[in-house]
This record gives structure tokens, C-alpha cells and sequence, in this order.
């Protein structure tokens, strides 16, 4: 991702919600920390998170000041929509907060109305300390939100590159699907996704694949092994795709030789789960209701004490550990569908005691009159020979 993937003028209309959204808050200063929210405002993709970084965002029209590490000096002034880098730590070590508490002052923000983002994973609880001590009664607002929500619905270039994300994942399933055979490895199908992947034009995708086979298919979110597939193992993956890291995501149940009568019959229950849970999307709808739908087939089917978790979330551009969005569907979350959003459904059972599990997973645009299934590839259990 740079600042060359969608046009000026889009970055141009993004600062300007976040200006009017700063406004209604009484914001002078947003600290935009969260890399998904940097990508968004100026196209920044740097690995900058790993350490200190935000982006001083003022709520009248001025230039952006990006703070950084020195060695992200040369990406960011290329690759991203920012005015001045403001660099740290560079052939010597430097403290962030020193060097940031000078960037305050040089930019006036005690004194002034500062909203910040406080992101998990991406901000240290030492520099939160720091800048909350540093700032004073300056800091007004905990400002995660504000980015984060102008960002949910997508433009039709973000839904154009989520489109060919889902393009990408379809493949690169089925060149996973290809390489299932007695005596393989899980790393062996998992390089066969991966390789599909990246030689389609996907990024590193923000999260790692989920992959599990026979004995482990109770596991919810397992990274592939060694382990080597045997004749009746059942198994099942969640594979994530980014192109210009706008993410698509897909999950599909499959069986080596003929499924068990049990896994066609949890497979049946998740797939009228995830028929009634894409049925109750469209905009206007609170995130609830699809979960509720969800939830009510588990529940007919006597299986509702294997869920584990939401029954999906927004989709958007990822950086590592995630790729999800704040809207879940999931009992009290607060959001209500619009058209333009992107959610992944993913009913699902995992059953310890039976060393079985189930999830299916697809990705819809939801739309003014329902929802776009936005996957291509099959949607029943895969039995292969």
C-alpha cells in the first residue's frame, strides 16, 4: 500500500470527515496511532507499529506532522500523504517520549483540546503513562473511535480491492484443496495457500492462516503443523487475502474420503447458521440481529454451547495481529449495518469432547436491500478422494 493506491483527492476527502468529526467532538488534535487509521489517512503501510509512531492530526488545516522512528524516514516521505517527518531514535538510542514531548511543544498541543487513540497492540502502556502525564489536562478524549468509524463504510475503490481479495482467496483455497492427499502436512497445504497468495498479487496478509486436520479439528484458532494427513481426517482453514491490504477472507470444511454422518450433521447445522445469519444483513439493521440469526439455528439444533465467539465482524485493511473492524456480530455490540460496510460470517462448533469442529466463512458487502456474497467457491462440506 502507498499513498499511489488511491487518488490524492480521496485522501483529501477522508481528512476532511475526520476534520468535521474532530469539530462535533471539540477536538483542536487528534494522536493517530493506530496503523490502520495511518494507512487510511495518508497511506502509510510502514512496520513503524512495532515501536512509537502517530501522526499529530490538527483539526484546522495545517500541515501533518508524522513522528517516527528515523528509519522509517525515507517510506514515509515516498509512500504516504504527510507534510514532515518528525524522526527519533536513529544511529544513536533516543527516548520516543523525550523526542515526542519536544514535538509537543513545537506544535502547541498544551494548551489546546487533544483527543488520542489508544489502540491495543499498538501503544505501549509506558507511553500511554508518559503522554497522559506529558499532556495534562490537554488531553481531552480518548479518541480511538473516530478514525475507526469514518473508515467502516468503503468507497468503491476499497470495495474494488476487496473484491479482488475475495478473487484471490478463492484460489488460493482451491490450490489448498489440490494438495490434500494422504501423508501430506498441514505446512505443506498451508505453502500451497500462501504460494497462491502472494503469486496473485496479495500482501502478507495481516493475521496468520488458521489450519487444523484430523484430531485437531477442535481447535479454534491453530496455526498448520507438521502433522501428516491420514484417509477419514476431516479438516478445515481460514485463509486471508490482501491485496493493497484490503482484506477478504474464507473458510471452508473438507474430508479426506467419505465425511462421518456427525460432521455432515454439524456442517448442515452452521450452514443453515450462516444462510440465516447472511438473510438478516442489510443496512439499517443493528449487528445484533444477523448474530441473533445466527445463534437461533445453534440453538433449534441443541448446539448452542459450542460456540466460541462472534458470529462475524467488519472486514478492512489489516496490519499484524488483525484485520478486523469494531462492528461485530455479536450480542451488545453497538454498531448498525450500512450499505458499504464488509462483515465476515463465520458460524461455527467446536466440540472438545469429540475432537470435532466446524466453521464456515464468507465475507459479504452489505447493500441497501441485503447482503453480496463476495466468495465464489462452494459452500458445501468438501469430500475429496
Amino acid at each position: 500500500m502507498s499513498k499511489n493506491d488511491f487518488p490524492e483527492s480521496e485522501f483529501r476527502a477522508r481528512r476532511e470527515r475526520l476534520r468535521r468529526a474532530m469539530e462535533a467532538a471539540a477536538l483542536d488534535w487528534l494522536v493517530v496511532i493506530h496503523p490502520a487509521s495511518l494507512h487510511w489517512l495518508t497511506g502509510s503501510e510502514t512496520k513503524g507499529y512495532t515501536s512509537f509512531q502517530c501522526l499529530l492530526f490538527p483539526q484546522r488545516p495545517a500541515p501533518l506532522t508524522m513522528f517516527a522512528r528515523e528509519l522509517d524516514r525515507s517510506e514515509l516521505e515516498e509512500d504516504s500523504w504527510v507534510d514532515e517527518v518528525r524522526g527519533w531514535n536513529g544511529r544513536e538510542p533516543e527516548d520516543p517520549m523525550e523526542a515526542f514531548a519536544k514535538l509537543a511543544l513545537d506544535l502547541k498541543l498544551t494548551g489546546s483540546r487533544v483527543g488520542m487513540e489508544v489502540p491495543a497492540w499498538y501503544l505501549h502502556p509506558n507511553h500511554h503513562r508518559s503522554i497522559k502525564a506529558m499532556l495534562g489536562p490537554s488531553l481531552a478524549a480518548e479518541g480511538t473511535s473516530l478514525v475507526q468509524d469514518l473508515k467502516l463504510v468503503k468507497s468503491p475503490r476499497e470495495i474494488a480491492y476487496i473484491r479482488a481479495s475475495a478473487r484471490i482467496a478463492d484460489d488460493a483455497l482451491a490450490a489448498l484443496l489440490a494438495r490434500v492427499a494422504e501423508g501430506r502436512s498441514e505446512l505443506e497445504l498451508a505453502a500451497a495457500a500462501y504460494g497462491t497468495l502472494l503469486a496473485a498479487g496479495s500482501s502478507q496478509p495481516a493475521s496468520t492462516m488458521n489450519l487444523v486436520t484430523g484430531e485437531r479439528c477442535h481447535f479454534v484458532l491453530a496455526a498448520p503443523t507438521p502433522r501428516q494427513i491420514r484417509r477419514g481426517d476431516p479438516g478445515h482453514v481460514e485463509i486471508g487475502a490482501a491485496y493493497h491490504r484490503y482484506t477478504a477472507t474464507l473458510g471452508r470444511v473438507w474430508n479426506l474420503g467419505e465425511p462421518t454422518a456427525r460432521l455432515r450433521e454439524l456442517h448442515a447445522v452452521i450452514r443453515a447458521a450462516s444462510d440465516a445469519c447472511i438473510g438478516a444483513i442489510r443496512a439499517g439493521v443493528p449487528a445484533t440481529v444477523p448474530h441473533e440469526a445466527a445463534k437461533r439455528m445453534t440453538t433449534e439444533a441443541g448446539l448452542d454451547q459450542f460456540r466460541q465467539h462472534t458470529s462475524g465482524y467488519g472486514i478492512g485493511p489489516g496490519f499484524p495481529p488483525s484485520w478486523g473492524e469494531p462492528v461485530n456480530l455479536f450480542g451488545g455490540n453497538r454498531y448498525v449495518l450500512e450499505a458499504g460496510m464488509v462483515v465476515s460470517v463465520e458460524p461455527h462448533l467446536f466440540i472438545r469432547e469429540e475432537r470435532l469442529g466446524v466453521r464456515l466463512i464468507d465475507n459479504v458487502l452489505v447493500t441497501e436491500t441485503g447482503a453480496e456474497l463476495l466468495s465464489r467457491h462452494p459452500r458445501e462440506l468438501v469430500p475429496l478422494p
